[in-house]
């Protein structure tokens, strides 16, 4: 027999696996009120796992490493990323662990959701756990922030030419050292609101302009429905998000940092990269869930050209 054919890995995500609950509500209730559901829908959750789905759905070989329990709700998630066409063949599964579960409450009117989840139990990923797959020179690394304490080590452990995209939510231990170690630190609009960034009476962009200072590589943005903001050549950028049928935003974020990190890989420039990323986002919430709605390639690459971003 022949020696093993190395397997090419285009992006490799780390970070957390869950089970989502969906509950679909024609209205938001009050307290203390009793109210039926339209309906329900049960789906694969967590940053990382989404991410990985949405990859692979746009056609890029992608490799998850993370953790899930031995329980009916960690194989779902295991069987569902491998639906996708999802490596899963570093899935840590902890035998006597509980996968963690979310439940995402979507007003229908507007597509907008409410999620309470249970935090992760499982024993944390640790660089002995992510060397074997970095030993198979993914081009893009892509970090959930449940991973984001391993900024540290990854300073001298990720190898030369992998891109480290950072999906940023909050602060969490290792933060300042992760703005000095992604080469991509992307969070949502509201971390600039974060206390210990001390923008309190700035304009978003007078915050964008003093985030970006402080980080060592690009700076993106996303802004939910009014698209994303970002630098280039020191001019900060704006790319509006395109109309489409909003039914759930669950998981946008994740499939906009996946679709990035596919385009990063493939060495496009930060303007397709965002279009690209915008486009995909965008077109996954045109239904209930993180993945359901995922767009084809063709079709994000052709929503995207039809975007254009403006200097600001």
């Amino acid at each position: 027999m022949g020696e093993p054919v190395a397997m090419t890995v285009d992006v490799l995500v780390a970070g957390r696996s869950c089970m989502d609950h969906l509950a679909i509500l024609d209205r938001w209730p009050e307290e203390d009120q009793k109210q039926s559901l339209a309906f329900r829908v049960t789906e694969g959750g967590g940053q990382g796992g989404t991410s990985a789905c949405c990859i692979a759905r746009l056609g890029g070989r992608v490799l998850y490493v993370g953790k899930l329990g031995s329980d009916p709700e960690g194989d779902f998630c295991k069987k569902r990323m491998e639906s996708f066409g999802v490596n899963t063949r570093h899935i840590d599964v902890i035998k006597g662990g509980s996968t963690p579960v979310a439940y995402v409450f979507v007003t229908r009117d507007n597509g907008r959701r409410t999620i309470l989840y249970e935090p992760n139990t499982l024993p944390r990923l640790s660089m002995a756990d992510l060397r074997p797959a970095l030993e198979l020179a993914p081009l893009v690394l892509l970090l959930d922030p449940e991973v984001t304490y391993l900024s540290e080590a990854l300073k001298t452990e990720a190898a030369d030419g992998i891109k480290i995209v950072y999906d940023c939510e909050r602060w969490r231990k290792g933060l300042n050292s992760m703005m000095a170690v992604a080469d991509y630190f992307i969070p949502s609009a509201g971390f600039l609101d974060e206390d210990r960034l001390g923008f309190a009476g700035l304009t978003f962009e007078e915050k964008m302009v003093r985030l970006r200072s402080r980080i060592g590589g690009e700076l993106v943005v996303t802004r939910g429905s009014m698209g994303a903001y970002y630098f280039s050549d020191r001019r900060l950028y704006h790319l509006p998000a395109p109309t489409v049928q909003v039914k759930d935003t669950t998981g946008a974020g994740d499939n906009f940092h996946a679709a990035f990190a596919l385009a990063i890989s493939e060495a496009v420039d930060i303007h397709q990269a965002v279009r690209f990323a915008v486009s995909v986002a965008s077109l996954s919430c045109r239904d209930y869930g993180g993945r359901n709605a995922i767009p084809q390639r063709h079709e994000a690459t052709a929503l995207a050209e039809t975007l254009l971003a403006r200097v600001i």
